[in-house]
């Protein structure tokens, strides 16, 4: 399987077939990847991102809390930048975060 990738905002998610890792690129520090392995996630939650709010890919594993959606005009409700297991993502990268998500779904299946 060829690596997807998906560009989002301040970071990308990338799964190789076995591992998702997301790298956040925060600014004046080095990016952190965090990686999972799709047979740990125990689910998914994608949101869309629209004209007027960015949308998410979360991944939620077993005995974690999942972050909830911040709330107010500029969260747009998504998940904090703080919460290492989902990144924000551009309305132009949700065909590419569907499929990212369903391959996750399919591996951990």
């Amino acid at each position: 399987m060829t690596v997807m990738e998906v560009k989002g905002v301040l970071g990308t998610i990338s799964f190789d077939g076995e591992w998702v890792t997301i790298t956040k690129t925060p600014v004046g520090a080095r990016p952190a990847p965090v990686r999972l392995r799709a047979a740990d996630v125990t689910s998914t939650r994608f949101k869309r991102g629209t004209r007027l709010f960015h949308g998410y890919v979360q991944f939620l594993l077993p005995g974690a809390v999942a972050a909830g959606e911040s709330k107010g005009p500029l969260a747009g409700g998504r998940p904090p930048y703080t919460d290492p297991n989902s990144l924000s993502i551009p309305r132009g990268s949700n065909d590419a975060a569907e499929k990212l998500v369903a391959a996750v779904e399919q591996a951990r299946g």
